[in-house]
């Protein structure tokens, strides 16, 4: 299979590093034009990099106004260096930045990118939830589960409101990888006996790799996924989310 993306646009968030980073490098491997935009630096050879806070809806606005982009998959997100706390114990700026991080920050570039999608009468976007979309989070943060299935449902309804304008909606939900500091931070406490008991609970027996993720979004942006909507793809290494 053969899936290349010449002469398209695809914008890509969170590409600064991890997921999102394989995602961006993939589509520009295969001849994308890629948008890579994150709140932190990006450095990835091949594509056009915007330093941006994707919670700032001006900013997404007038950054992405005139552009007409062919796919979109929203990256952006994580733990935003929480962790768990009990739910009493929350303050209301830790629940906001989870949820800017993972859902505001979804809906900004989407509003901006959806309208000349709609004009054209075709598109692609990929959402990348997580099995914490599908079940309780392995990090016990709340408002991150919260998040994750809201960005879950988020592409579920659009997929169907979309869907008459030619435009497919789909997510990817990773299992567990070691893509960031929060995630080795995570990992690094389990100790050596927890690591190898959760390796033993992957059917692959491994951790997967940022690529893993990327090939599956490549899939749902493809001319392949022409008649796939609404679905969400785990992509964890088991039968289970």
């Amino acid at each position: 299979m053969q899936i290349q993306f010449d002469d398209r646009t695809i914008i890509v968030t969170g590409a600064a590093r991890g997921i999102g980073g394989a995602i961006a490098r993939a589509f520009a491997e295969r001849g994308g034009r890629v948008l890579a935009l994150d709140v932190l630096p990006v450095a990835i050879d091949g594509v056009e990099a915007h330093r941006i806070d994707l919670a700032d809806r001006a900013a997404v606005s007038a950054l992405l106004a005139g552009i007409e982009a062919d796919v979109v998959v929203h990256a952006a997100g994580g733990v935003r260096g929480q962790t768990h706390k009990d739910f009493e114990d929350l303050e209301p700026a830790e629940w906001r930045a989870i949820y800017d991080a993972n859902v505001t920050s979804a809906v900004n570039v989407l509003q901006a990118a959806i309208p000349a999608m709609k004009r054209r009468s075709k598109g692609r976007i990929v959402t990348i939830s997580s099995g914490a979309a599908l079940r309780p989070s392995l990090t016990g943060i709340q408002s991150y589960c919260s998040a994750k299935h809201a960005l879950l449902g988020l592409t579920r309804q659009l997929a169907h409101d979309l869907g008459p304008c030619g435009i497919t909606v789909n997510s990817v939900a990773p299992g567990f990888l070691r893509t960031s500091p929060d995630y080795e931070r995570q990992w690094q406490s389990y100790g050596e006996a927890g690591q190898k008991a959760m390796i033993e609970r992957i059917a692959l027996r491994r951790l997967g790799e940022p690529e893993d993720i990327a090939h599956a979004v490549l899939f749902f942006a493809s001319d392949y996924a022409g008649w796939i909507t609404g679905q969400v793809l785990p992509v964890s290494g088991t039968p289970f989310p």
